[in-house]
């Protein structure tokens, strides 16, 4: 039988796991946490949800940040409640992700210029197309890609960053001879942190 991880009865280091499973699903596109599931809510109050890409993860902030096309309906749906929240998976590690807390759009301030100014021209693409995400269209490929060299410029009309700010972290490990599950809420103090039921 495998030994136990080092995390399985230990609250800090499950919070040391946590972030590190965060921050290696930003540097590794075959992570897990590399495309968590972002839910909002929208405008009629129902639960939305799809799959985006983790740019970063600021353990020291407690932040996590994520982009989008402002004219999304994510982006509709940040901007107006100020929350969101994301959850991963990770089949192999048998490590579930819960993450929920504000959340600011940024798009026409230095911050998004920086992040824009960053991106690979292959990046900036998708943000140049027209028309916008989830217009109806007659077929499937009824959209404009700009070419390589227009990417350039564009999509930062419509580009925007999705810093969520964590205010509830939940970690599920998986494990036959006993699940673990820890939940952390954010407090002036710091972490408030404590085992929960599986």
């Amino acid at each position: 039988m495998a030994e136990l991880p080092p995390f399985y009865d230990d609250l800090v280091a499950c919070h040391d796991e946590l972030w590190r499973r965060l921050e290696q699903g930003v540097a590794d596109r075959n992570s897990g946490f590399h495309t968590p599931a972002l839910a909002t809510v929208d405008l009629h109050g129902r639960p939305q949800v799809r799959t985006v890409v983790l740019r970063d993860a600021d353990r020291a902030a407690g932040t996590l940040r994520i982009h989008c096309d402002r004219r999304s309906e994510k982006a509709v749906e940040i901007a107006a409640t100020g929350s969101a929240a994301l959850q991963a998976y990770d089949r192999d590690a048998k490590i579930q992700i819960r993450v929920d807390g504000t959340a600011e759009l940024h798009t026409d301030d230095w911050f998004a210029e920086s992040i824009w100014t960053e991106a690979q021209p292959m990046s900036r693409a998708v943000y140049g197309i027209v028309p916008g995400p989830g217009t109806a269209l007659l077929n499937g490929g009824g959209y404009t890609l700009p070419g390589a060299d227009e990417a350039i410029l564009a999509g930062r009309d419509n580009f925007g960053v999705v810093v969520i700010r964590a205010e509830r972290l939940e970690f599920l490990y998986l494990d036959r001879r006993g699940h673990r599950r820890a939940l952390w809420l954010r407090s002036d103090a710091g972490w408030v942190e404590t085992w929960l039921a599986p």
